[in-house]
């Protein structure tokens, strides 16, 4: 028995619309952005299925009065709330699910005594902070330049955004997502660093 080409239209636009549904279930489910790789696995869909999908769910986003969009950075996906709403959700969560308590500490510390050295944050923060200022680094929230042996780190633009801080003189003072870093490392710091320090 034959299959007519409009049964396999509606059979093929039936799977793209579960594979839709799957690959939002994904993104809302994680909270965080994840790579190619990542949705992938999460997803058992082909990396050119889910680019074409990851248009479309933009796109729906994009045209529906919804105030969730789907934003991506450096090959990376996140479902997200519009940044105009942004400041309703900083009162009502966190907003820091996609960052774990170490990762958060770890950029509490950088927030604070930015500029810094990376080889300081390690002294500090141990062997896994390599791992966060990388993370930091290719979501855009990091700087890193070159600086003898190691890299200078400071916060990016992106930041200040991302968190919604308006006063970038004192990012700590508004950024209620970030774990205020210890007196310990306060401490630390300043003794690694040899001078006093910058709040």
């Amino acid at each position: 028995m034959e299959i007519s080409s409009k049964t396999a239209e509606e059979i093929d636009n039936a799977k793209q619309k579960e594979d839709l549904k799957k690959l939002e279930a994904v993104l809302f489910v994680s909270g965080r952005f994840l790579t190619m790789a990542d949705l992938i696995s999460l997803s058992d869909l082909n990396p050119i299925i889910l680019r074409d999908l990851l248009e479309q769910l933009k796109e729906k986003y994009d045209k529906e009065d919804s105030a969730i969009t789907i934003v991506e950075k450096n090959e990376m996906w996140k479902m997200d709330v519009k940044p105009e709403h942004s400041d309703i959700i900083n009162k009502i969560a966190t907003g820091s699910s996609e960052f774990t308590k170490s990762e958060q500490e770890t950029l509490a510390i950088i927030a604070y005594k930015q500029p810094i050295k990376q080889s300081v944050i390690i002294k500090i923060r141990g062997n896994k902070a390599y791992d966060h200022v990388k993370k930091f680094t290719d979501l855009g929230l990091l700087k890193r330049k070159k600086l003898g042996h190691t890299h200078e780190v400071s916060l990016s633009d992106e930041f200040y955004d991302y968190f919604n801080v308006v006063d970038s003189d004192n990012p700590l003072k508004e950024v209620d997502t970030l774990a205020d870093p210890s007196v310990f490392a306060a401490e630390e710091i300043t003794k690694l660093e040899g001078e006093p320090k910058n709040v």
